[in-house]
Formats: C-alpha cells, structure tokens, sequence
C-alpha cells in the first residue's frame, strides 16, 4: 500500500496566472485561484499549480547552479502517521514553525522540497 497519491505538482513563477493560462492552453483544463496560487484542473491526470515567488529565478536547463524548481505536494489521510513513516523513508522537515497548518513542509533526501497535505 502506498503512502500518498500524488495531488499535484507546483511551479513557482514571477505570474501564477500567465503560467496556467499558457499550460491550459497546451494540456487543456479549467484554471482556478488567484494572484498569489493557480491551479490548473487537467482532465485525467493530478493538477498542475503555480505560486508565486518573489524574486524568481527561472532554471536553466542543463545547469548544475540553476537546478529546475519545483515541488510536489502529496495527498494523504493521516499528517501525523504519514510524517512519521516520510521521515523513517529519509524526508528532513524544513518548516516546522506551524504545525495547525493542513500541510507540512520536507526535503527529500536529494534535497528537493515536498508537502505532505492533509487530505
């Protein structure tokens, strides 16, 4: 049994909306959200959604000192049960500041960050 579903994978960029509109515009899709946070609600696969991050530095491919950006954020039933088994898995938490929140925020163990959302 696996531990979570993949809910969606999240791109940060200088324009949530210009970026969903334009891969709405390729996969198709319903856009939602606002300024800040945009899904894109892709017909038979998970979402595709963008934040925006002040100070975007877009990646460049292939370029070990400007590494792609992104995250994923995982769906499942139990926040506390599932950070337990992630962190035996390897995960390192990288925002423990509030815990009330209906996500968590880790590491992989190469470093990339994820979310492990309550769902």
């Amino acid at each position: 049994m696996a531990l979570a579903k993949l809910d969606a994978v999240v791109l940060d960029c200088p324009d949530p909306r210009a970026l969903a509109g334009f891969y709405a515009d390729v996969l198709g899709g319903t856009v939602e959200g606002d300024d800040e946070w945009v899904t894109l609600r892709v017909p038979g696969g998970p979402a595709l959604a963008f934040q925006r991050a002040p100070g975007f530095v877009p990646p460049r491919w292939p370029a070990a000192d400007h590494s792609q950006q992104f995250h994923l954020d995982l769906t499942v039933p139990d926040l506390d049960a599932a950070e337990k088994e992630a962190l035996e898995l390897g995960a390192r938490p990288l925002d423990t500041a509030d815990r009330s929140r209906s996500f968590r925020v880790y590491a992989d163990p190469a470093g990339h960050p994820f979310c492990l959302c309550a769902g």
